[in-house]
């Protein structure tokens, strides 16, 4: 966990930041997700599915975060304050090391948010407009509806908040250049 001294410009770790946080969360969110699906009686089975997915998941976001952290030469338990910080819009840090390690932080997320958009909305596009299409000719009308509108939701919903984070890190590319 976090150190107990750090300074304003170096927030404490958040609970809901912790791998352990995390892992709870991934395991709650897979045994109610299978409880669901599966009935109450199959509570056994849905615990010991989940478990794995939840281990998967603690796994990758442990990685990410220990690659973003050597990439701009931050602690990994820095990666969850710097993006909230960037998110909720919070003020460039004062320290000249801390100012280094966000910019190229920023530099990294918007990079890679940029990097597969070329191919990813199109290609998601083909998915739920080829799967709409699909239904229709089958016959389901029902079904070919539900996921042309599923598609142009969720398709929309992704371009807004792409847009919203790539504006954000500009936004603080801005801040710590001023």
């Amino acid at each position: 966990m976090a150190s107990t001294e750090r300074s304003d410009d170096r927030p404490r770790l958040r609970r809901r930041d912790s791998l352990w946080g995390i892992g709870v969360m991934a395991l709650l969110a897979g045994v109610v997700v299978r409880l669901v699906l599966n009935g109450t009686s199959a509570w056994l089975s849905a615990l010991l599915g989940a478990v794995p997915a939840a281990v998967w998941i603690v796994w990758w976001v442990r990685r990410r975060r220990v690659r973003d952290a050597r990439a701009v030469g931050a602690e990994p338990d820095d990666v969850p304050a710097m993006e909230r910080q960037i998110l909720k819009g919070g003020p460039a840090p004062r320290d000249p090391e801390r100012r280094r390690a966000m910019a190229a932080f920023v530099d990294s997320r918007q990079e890679r948010l940029r990097r597969n958009r070329w191919w990813a909305f199109p290609m998601l596009a083909v998915i739920f407009f080829g799967t709409s299409a699909l239904w229709y000719l089958s016959g389901s009308v029902g079904a070919g509806s539900l996921m042309l509108g599923l598609g142009v939701v969720f398709l929309g919903w992704l371009a807004w908040y792409n847009l919203r984070i790539d504006r954000r890190l500009s936004r603080m590319r801005g801040r710590l250049r001023g």
